[in-house]
């Protein structure tokens, strides 16, 4: 085929950006806090209702200059739009297959590990550390934020307060030491939007 019929989308260095994020495991679902559903909604409606708008008229303009093979404006803008569209689509699919957890909710048993628990616990070093298990679209590793399905917090689900847990690490094994389990809010940043003015 010529190279004058290949789509506009079919470069090689387009970045696929649903392949590069995480996948939910088979048959499972995206579990998500309150905060974490927030920031995605907020997401996509200022995408959908403020910079799509923005771009397609920003194109709609550079179109109206002339040759649009040499219009940097017009080309940029294009691309700039299939991102978006493609960003909107994949955040309409999480929003969709989302399963909001509150971590304050009552448990049952709240000195078990499941899903919105912050825990903190002891290595074999003795080094505490504390993590809040978290959906995928949520994880911030700096601020103690782990997704659901990272290897630690499948180690820790399901264990309580006081159990030693092993986690498999690429450097070996490591041993855990629970040393507390709560329940608490688990604040996630809104959605701030990243404006090039």
């Amino acid at each position: 085929m010529s190279k004058a019929f290949v789509k506009e989308t079919d470069t090689a260095d387009e970045f696929d950006e649903e392949a590069f994020l995480s996948p939910l495991p088979p048959a499972s679902k995206n579990y998500i806090t309150p905060g974490g559903y927030a920031r995605l909604k907020e997401e996509y409606l200022w995408l959908l209702n403020k910079e799509r708008p923005d771009v397609t008229a920003m194109v709609a303009w550079a179109a109206g200059n002339g040759d649009r093979s040499e219009n940097g404006d017009y080309l940029y803008g294009k691309k700039r739009l299939r991102e978006i569209d493609k960003r909107l689509r994949f955040l309409s699919k999480r929003l969709d297959m989302a399963e909001i957890i509150d971590p304050t909710a009552p448990r049952e048993d709240p000195s078990r590990i499941f899903f919105g628990a912050t825990v903190c616990y002891a290595d074999q070093n003795g080094h505490e550390k504390t993590v809040s298990i978290v959906g995928m679209d949520e994880t911030d590793p700096l601020s103690g934020y782990i997704s659901w399905i990272s290897p630690a917090a499948r180690a820790l689900i399901s264990a309580r307060e006081g159990d030693t847990v092993t986690l498999l690490t690429p450097a070996g094994t490591e041993r855990l030491d629970i040393l507390s389990v709560d329940y608490q809010p688990i604040f996630i940043p809104p959605f701030k939007p990243v404006t090039s003015e």
